[in-house]
């Protein structure tokens, strides 16, 4: 059977940039549904998937950029 997960994914996850970017972009998504159901919060609803959408971008291009420091022990 293949290894799904890259070696040292441990490590990895803790300086991987997309790695990073991805889980702020679903915390956002997540925020946009909290904000949603908490009405006093008052915040426009597209702002924070306008947010989540540029961090996502952002993710997507961290994954092709070279991340020499993460490669570090």
């Amino acid at each position: 059977m293949e290894k799904i997960l890259i070696q040292d994914w441990d490590r990895a996850v803790k300086k991987f940039w997309s790695f990073r970017l991805s889980i702020l972009a679903a915390l956002l998504s997540g925020l946009e549904v909290v904000v949603q159901l908490w009405q006093p919060f008052s915040i426009h609803p597209g702002v924070l998937a306008a947010i989540a959408g540029v961090v996502s971008l952002a993710a997507a291009i961290a994954r092709i950029v070279a991340q020499p420091k993460a490669y570090r022990p």
